[in-house]
């Protein structure tokens, strides 16, 4: 008898029935046939005081991939100075934007609350299993990779949180997922979420963000900032191609917004340490504006996914008080796309498109 194209096509759980089948009868169960979604993004202390804020720092500051200086000078200027005075200015900034109700920080609330919502979101794909992790601090990716493995998941999505691609940030990410796979004897297939920069639906998603977000407020922006995180300029000559990712996100969305040319303008933030480091500074371009007559201003992040330090106290708070000292009068930080349904309708777009052959 002739068989029909269906009669090939192998189910999940058709498969699920083949397996049972070829196991002997004294073998132990075995989960198997599942697809797992690691949302992964850079992380979080687990507490706003000095030892928390410590171990944080230490697991962050000591990545190769974020400070790309000789080990043993970095060695000295961290453990003995970083280390020893940091952890306590760090940890009152983390205090302004801490997540009281669940004592947390907000980028863990948000991280969790995008993981929960793609897993909703996901309710017509029952062999698909979706969990989040932090790079620096808790949960751990190692630790998530395992239990995704322990649920039956043969094949995982790594998803590092970060539109821009930079080896400071995807990559590091990348880096302690491969670290957590030569542990196991059992690895599943992997693949991992290439930057998105350009993506269509992230940039719309970003325009209709800022567009609702004007509306609100009870004055117009003169400038509007895109302020992304910043890296060391030496980074960039090594062939990092943040830089260029940030410029296409800003250039693209600069179009989409079709404002006059000049309003929207592209900084970076978050300079650390002596070195110099991608130009135009955010905090000396939000002086200069308003030295030069800008009375209404507002600066939006399109490089985080969610709120966090970086975007409620450095430019909620600290950005819009340089502004104010210095001549400015209207302020706004435009929120980031967060759990939102915007932000959500990215995410999701991009988890069905990489798990294509999978799904």
């Amino acid at each position: 008898m002739l068989k029909t194209p269906e009669d090939h096509v192998v189910t999940d759980e058709r498969r699920e029935v083949m397996k049972q089948l070829v196991l002997p009868a004294d073998h132990p169960p075995v989960r198997a046939g599942k697809i797992g979604v690691l949302l992964v993004n850079l992380g979080t202390p687990d507490g706003t005081g000095y030892w928390p804020m410590r171990r944080y720092l230490k697991e962050f500051l000591s990545d190769r991939r974020v400070i790309e200086v000789p080990r043993i000078k970095w060695w000295l200027v961290l453990n003995l100075i970083v280390l020893t005075f940091r952890p306590k200015k760090s940890g009152a900034a983390y205090d302004q934007i801490w997540n009281r109700d669940k004592n947390e920080s907000p980028l863990r609330t948000f991280t969790r609350s995008q993981g929960e919502k793609l897993a909703a979101g996901m309710a017509g794909h029952d062999n698909i299993i979706v969990d989040w992790a932090m790079r620096y601090g808790n949960p751990p990716i190692a630790e998530r990779l395992e239990g995704l493995q322990k649920q039956g998941c043969e094949r995982i999505l790594i998803f590092p949180l970060y539109p821009q691609y930079s080896a400071s940030t995807t990559a590091t990410v990348n880096d302690k997922t491969f670290d957590a796979l030569k542990t196991m004897r059992w690895q599943p297939a992997l693949r991992t979420v290439p930057p998105y920069h350009d993506d269509p639906v992230y940039i719309d998603a970003l325009a209709n963000s800022i567009e609702a977000h004007l509306e609100t407020l009870e004055f117009e922006p003169e400038k509007v900032l895109a302020s992304f995180h910043g890296v060391p300029q030496s980074y960039l000559a090594k062939g990092d191609p943040y830089h260029c990712h940030c410029q296409k996100t800003a250039r693209l969305l600069d179009e989409r917004l079709g404002w006059p040319k000049g309003r929207l303008m592209l900084t970076f933030q978050s300079r650390f340490g002596p070195e110099e480091w991608l130009q135009p500074y955010t905090d000396k371009t939000v002086e200069q504006l308003a030295r030069d007559g800008v009375r209404k201003l507002a600066i939006v992040n399109p490089g985080f996914v969610s709120d966090c330090l970086e975007t409620l106290e450095e430019i909620a708070g600290e950005a819009g008080e340089i502004f104010h000292e210095h001549g400015g009068e209207h302020f706004a930080h435009i929120p980031c796309l967060n759990d939102g349904p915007l932000g959500m309708k990215v995410i999701h777009n991009i988890v069905m498109r990489e798990l294509q052959g999978w799904v």
